[in-house]
């Protein structure tokens, strides 16, 4: 039964829906800010145009600056292995910490959607209207049963009052299936 508890609480858990309501509705906030900035940068493109090109110059020589450092690095490697393998295991540790920080960001990340969610989702939700209940609704037992089962084929193995009224030594009675009555 833990199985079926576990996909009863996922199933019954609208903290996804409500991040998905949040994150829909960032991206639709976001979205009605594009027209505003897409006529800026029409207006000003000489401007636009000029700090691109400043920022791809900075770039290239940020690239330049970067393959010396490799080449000076390449060359002056340490001939100790020991100190390699302690420089790869500090930063190896340094990226788990970074992954970990990473991990706690998305976290509450997801939770702020979820609670933006929850809010676009009360805001869209008519006033009458119940609200979401954790537990499903309880199944209604059948009134009647099935009229495919045979009714001559459904049998009782408790014997009834008039077989046990009978005298031991005299022959018994063929015994009569019983059929079930469905409820009226």
């Amino acid at each position: 039964m833990p199985i079926t508890d576990e996909i009863k609480k996922t199933l019954s858990d609208p903290t996804p829906l409500y991040a998905l309501a949040g994150a829909g509705d960032l991206a639709y906030e976001k979205l009605r800010e594009v027209p505003g900035r897409v006529e800026a940068l029409a207006s000003d493109r000489k401007g636009t145009q000029e700090k691109a090109t400043a920022r791809l110059q900075e770039a290239q020589s940020r690239l330049v600056e970067a393959q010396a450092k490799v080449a000076d690095t390449v060359t002056t490697l340490p001939a100790d292995l020991k100190v390699l393998q302690d420089k790869a295991q500090s930063f190896a540790l340094q990226q788990v910490g970074r992954a970990v920080e990473l991990a706690v960001k998305a976290k509450e990340a997801y939770d702020e959607l979820a609670e933006r969610g929850k809010g676009v989702v009360d805001r869209g939700r008519p006033e009458e209207a119940a609200p979401v209940t954790a537990e499903p609704a309880a199944v209604k037992p059948l009134e009647a049963e099935p009229e495919s089962v045979d009714a001559e084929l459904v049998e009782d193995d408790e014997p009834t009052a008039e077989a046990a009224a009978e005298p031991a030594g005299e022959p018994a009675a063929k015994k009569s299936p019983r059929a079930r009555k469905s409820p009226e």
